[in-house]
């Protein structure tokens, strides 16, 4: 994946992949990369930039919130953590111990944007067409009502009062503390999707759908700080130095959808999308859902009833499907420095990075993928931190000693510890199709140390259910254990760490000899090829209208470009035709094959091999090695080049009866009786192997005429003909008569008329 490549270098090289199109052999499934360590489920661990698994930051808490989304969380002085949750409107307090308590609801569903200032009072913003309050205890008080259909963003202001960030006319205002509110900055933009303050009292704001950076040094005044090339500036961190770093959004976010959504239900049960989804908000409360990014679609959304947001992924009752745009450049990561040099730190095609936050010299962010967090060192290496599981990661907060993430649908808070997890840490992996039902050998981990113990179970399903083996009994082996497993096509393991361990793991190798399929045989195919049939003479039309050759199918039928609809065909080989024998096979497993060809005549009970230990699919045979009869032909592949004897498997195919006929029909003609000028002349013709199809004669060198049998149709291995001609001058004349049978043989007879 395209992310494993961005982050985990040069171990990366490591990973081995197995082929679907592989000989069965005995073979490797090696984990032993950040690529194929993120196809697993971590919980509790770190993966380091080099592709190590080890325990990482503890979970000491989740507060599940009962709502269907969260949009926003900010903490408190006192340790307390807010919360805006969507579709109802509500505003939850979460205190230090964990303990949840609704203490608002708004009159409008969403609560997208919410803050604390020094001081500890919480306002929060409702949209859409919503207000911001100043929330004390159990109530709130309307500070400020901006003419603005959306309320993105809230964050204090130096000196006291608030900086709001809308959208749908991509404005800022400044709120004092009295309440009043006035029009801060205008951007051009859309929406303002998100703020912060500098060290220095400036303030940075992002936006969409054009992705700018603004820095705003006072009222009205500001400049275009970064132009990225992703739609929407997501998240904004400020370094005590004054470098900014900013996330972008962009891939399946990169389009709008101006699609008013269906009302929402208001016991409804959030939906979590694959990929993020773009949010669309009606102005009638309880009315929000989800839309999936039309591609192609550029166009910003100005009207005046619906506008869009990607401020975090969320699909409401009426479920909505994200667009994924595989191979396009879904995030990015920057750093603009202190002289306004940009420096991109991290791109993906594969994640969607929603929040920044500062940990020293080191970036925390946030993901859609698995909620995960990661740490982007000062060498831009790519530490992942924490798998939350369950949906994305939205929001990331500091918290004395470790830090919060806020996760959206289901809507929860995480403790995190910043000290590795001293309760065990384990590892699932992903589950390995090993396209067959195979034998399993051994597993083996490369590790420094004890602490770790395996488990296996496997399964012919895709995806583990009640029809696979229970996990087996822990292995312990000093590096390697023998797998318990039942043998099946698919595949699981699972580590676990035990408390207070610190091993590290580099790899895992899974071997295994899966079970080999037979070859198949597709076709067979008899023809007559290369050189001249000479008793054809010039009616080339004649022959080709008849049966030439014959081809049969694995599944018995023959192929609709067939000339004939009978079932056995006939072949001709005049002097310096050759009789060729193909056929068509395939082996799934990728194994090379080799050939026996083997005949049978009519009333034959052996088969008589003609060659056998052929890689080749076609073989020609010498003009007299068969005799004029009906034949069958029998293929015979092994894949045993590829496979010990014991496993080697082979198959067949028998044609249909295939017609060999090199022998041209016997004519022989009455006396002729001519009466003045008229002349008749009776023909019998016959063939010892096939049915006759044309008969045809010349006068005195003329033109080849058709005669028809005197039964009406010429179609029987033996036919009588006749020949009347009138009108013919007196003397001497020539007729010459042609019969050709099914395999395009032709018998010639004079006839001279005095």
């Amino acid at each position: 994946m395209a992310l494993a490549a961005n982050l985990f270098l040069p171990a990366a090289a490591l990973l081995i992949l197995v082929l679907p199109a592989l000989p069965a052999t005995s073979t490797a499934w090696e984990s032993a990369s950040g690529g194929e360590f993120l196809k697993g489920k971590l919980s509790g661990l770190v993966l380091t930039a080099d592709g190590v698994l080890r325990p990482g930051p503890a979970v000491k808490s989740t507060s599940v919130i009962d709502q269907p989304v969260l949009w926003t969380a900010a903490t408190a002085p006192d340790g307390a953590t807010y919360v805006g949750t969507g579709h109802r409107g509500k505003v939850y307090r979460v205190d230090k111990n964990g303990t949840v308590t609704s203490i608002w609801t708004a009159a409008q569903p969403e609560i997208f944007a919410l803050c604390v200032d020094a001081n500890g009072v919480v306002y929060a913003a409702s949209s859409p067409r919503g207000s911001v309050y100043r929330l004390d205890g159990n109530k709130a008080v309307e500070l400020f009502h901006p003419e603005a259909k959306y309320i993105w963003a809230l964050v204090p202001a130096p000196g006291g009062g608030l900086y709001v960030a809308t959208g749908d006319q991509g404005r800022i205002y400044y709120v004092d503390p009295a309440g009043k509110g006035d029009l801060y900055y205008e951007t051009g933009q859309q929406n303002v999707t998100v703020l912060a303050v500098g060290a220095q009292g400036q303030l940075y704001a992002g936006s969409e759908p054009n992705g700018l950076l603004f820095e705003i040094t006072a009222k009205a005044k500001g400049t275009i700080l970064f132009d990225s090339t992703l739609p929407e500036i997501h998240g904004i961190a400020v370094g005590k130095d004054g470098t900014v770093y900013a996330s972008a959004l962009g891939g399946a976010l990169s389009t709008r959808s101006a699609t008013q959504a269906a009302t929402a239900n208001a016991n409804a049960t959030a939906v979590v999308a694959a990929s993020p989804t773009v949010i669309s908000v009606s102005e009638s409360a309880g009315q929000v859902g989800g839309t999936p990014a039309q591609v192609g679609d550029l166009k910003k959304d100005s009207s005046p009833t619906s506008v869009t947001s990607t401020v975090t992924p969320v699909a409401s009752g009426n479920a909505a499907q994200a667009v994924d745009l595989s191979g396009v450049e879904k995030s990015a990561i920057y750093r603009i420095a202190a002289d306004r040099t940009v420096d991109t730190l991290r791109s993906s095609k594969e994640e969607n990075v929603y929040d920044l936050l500062l940990d020293g010299d080191r970036i925390l962010f946030t993901t859609d993928q698995q909620g995960r967090i990661y740490a982007l060192e000062p060498d831009r290496k790519v530490t992942l931190l924490a798998e939350l599981g369950d949906s994305e990661a939205i929001r990331l907060l500091d918290r004395n000693g470790g830090f919060l993430a806020a996760q959206s649908t289901p809507a929860k808070l995480v403790l995190l510890d910043s000290k590795a997890s001293t309760t065990g840490a384990t590892f699932e992996s992903p589950v390995h199709d090993c396209t067959t039902v195979s034998r399993w050998g051994r597993i083996a981990w490369r590790s420094p140390g004890t602490g770790i113990v395996f488990e296996t179970r496997t399964g012919n399903t895709a995806r583990p259910d009640q029809t696979w083996s229970s996990w087996s009994e822990p292995l312990t082996g000093p590096g390697d254990a023998l797998i318990p497993s039942p043998n099946a096509r698919f595949i699981q393991w699972r580590a676990e760490w035990s408390p207070a361990s610190t091993t590290e793991l580099s790899g895992v190798t899974v071997s295994y000899l899966p079970q080999n399929t037979a070859p198949v045989i597709r076709s067979i195919s008899v023809s007559a090829v290369a050189g001249t049939n000479v008793t054809k003479g010039a009616n080339a039309s004649a022959s080709s209208s008849n049966a030439y050759s014959v081809t049969v199918t694995d599944t018995g039928d023959a192929p609709a470009a067939s000339t004939s609809s009978t079932a056995s065909q006939s072949v001709s080989r005049g002097s310096m035709t050759q009789t060729q024998i193909t056929w068509q096979a395939e082996d799934a497993d990728g194994d090379k094959l080799i050939y026996a060809l083997y005949f049978r005549g009519e009333g034959e009970t052996q088969w008589k091999l003609i060659r056998s230990q052929m890689f080749e699919n076609s073989l020609l045979l010498d003009p007299d090695v068969l005799a004029d009869g009906r034949y069958w032909f029998r293929v015979v592949a092994s894949d045993s080049p590829s496979n010990a004897k014991a496993y080697a498997r082979e198959t067949e195919l028998v044609s249909p009866p295939v017609v060999i006929d090199n022998t041209p029909p016997l004519l022989k003609a009455s006396p002729v009786r001519r009466q003045d000028d008229r002349i008749e002349i009776d023909l019998e013709a016959e063939d010892a192997t096939s049915a006759l199809r044309r008969c045809e004669y010349a006068l005195d060198a003329g033109p080849w005429q058709p005669i028809e049998a005197a039964d009406g149709v010429t179609d029987s291995p033996k036919e009588a003909f006749e020949l009347r001609l009138d009108k013919v001058k007196a003397g001497e004349h020539l007729v010459v008569f042609r019969v050709y049978d099914a395999a395009g043989n032709a018998g010639l007879l004079r006839v001279v008329v005095h």
